[in-house]
């Protein structure tokens, strides 16, 4: 099967420096990469207990970083010069408001958000609109609980540049 859906990129142009954005960015996401989360998930004695172990992962954004990774760095190695940063964020508990009603909405939570330097200088922080990305399910409950997570995203992102998209 094949389908076909439209995809609504955004991209928030800072006036802040890359660095800047970049610890705006960090300080509104939890910490829950790798170890910690799967340390949580485990210890979890149900669905209480795991709300509240979610609860104290999440950011004041209510996202949690999961992955992190610079791909200014692994440019540096072959003479690309770069500042760009890809971070995966997300939330059970955002992500349960949508997964209950279609697993296919796996796919694309948690989210990605780029943060970058553009040829100008100006920093970018860039994501595909989640209910863009779960349009193709075609399942009113999962749009409507992704506009929310569309409008969490969008807050995250103008917390970090002080720009709107």
């Amino acid at each position: 099967m094949r389908d076909e859906s439209i995809l609504i990129h955004c991209e928030h142009v800072s006036a802040r420096p890359f660095d800047q954005v970049v610890a705006a960015f960090e300080a509104a996401v939890g910490r829950a990469d790798g170890k910690i989360f799967r340390q949580a998930v485990e210890a979890s004695t149900g669905p209480q207990d795991f709300e509240a172990r979610m609860r104290s992962l999440q950011g004041p954004s209510e996202f949690m970083l999961i992955l992190a990774l610079d791909h200014g760095a692994w440019m540096s190695r072959i003479d690309l010069k770069a500042r760009a940063k890809l971070y995966i964020v997300g939330n059970p508990l955002i992500a349960r408001t949508m997964i209950e009603h279609d697993i296919g909405v796996g796919l694309n939570v948690p989210v990605r958000v780029l943060i970058y330097e553009d040829r100008d200088g100006a920093c970018r922080l860039a994501y595909d609109l989640p209910s863009s990305l779960m349009g193709r399910l075609k399942n009113a409950r999962v749009t409507a609980a992704a506009k929310r997570l569309d409008e969490k995203l969008a807050a995250l992102a103008e917390t970090a540049t002080g720009a709107a998209a």
